[in-house]
């Protein structure tokens, strides 16, 4: 971990609401995933160390991206679809450094 940032991944996840059915990360279930993501960083003992955390973000102003997450300190930035997404995205990205790509939203 780089002594300038505080954890060695920090999480956001864009759990914005928009009123009367605008597109937004809410709307695809983002504060459901959130709670999920942070419930298996538990499980897997990331959450120690100051290694990984999860925050939920207000609008991240991807809208149009589908629901988003972006991982600092690399600025990584991501979709998902399903828990599949979120495990493959711990997995690789959080557990081994690996970005995924196939989920990848680029700047």
């Amino acid at each position: 971990m780089s002594r300038s940032n505080y954890y060695q991944y920090h999480v956001f996840f864009c759990t914005n609401q928009r009123p009367a059915g605008e597109s937004c990360c809410e709307n695809q279930g983002a504060l459901d995933m959130r709670n999920y993501a942070k419930k298996r960083i538990k499980e897997l003992q990331l959450h120690k160390n100051n290694q990984v955390r999860i925050n939920t973000a207000g609008c991240l102003n991807r809208c149009g991206e589908g629901p988003v997450i972006v991982i600092y300190p690399e600025d990584i930035w991501y979709t998902w679809i399903d828990k599949e997404d979120i495990d493959e995205i711990i997995d690789e990205h959080l557990c081994h450094g690996r970005v995924v790509e196939r989920l990848r939203v680029l700047p």
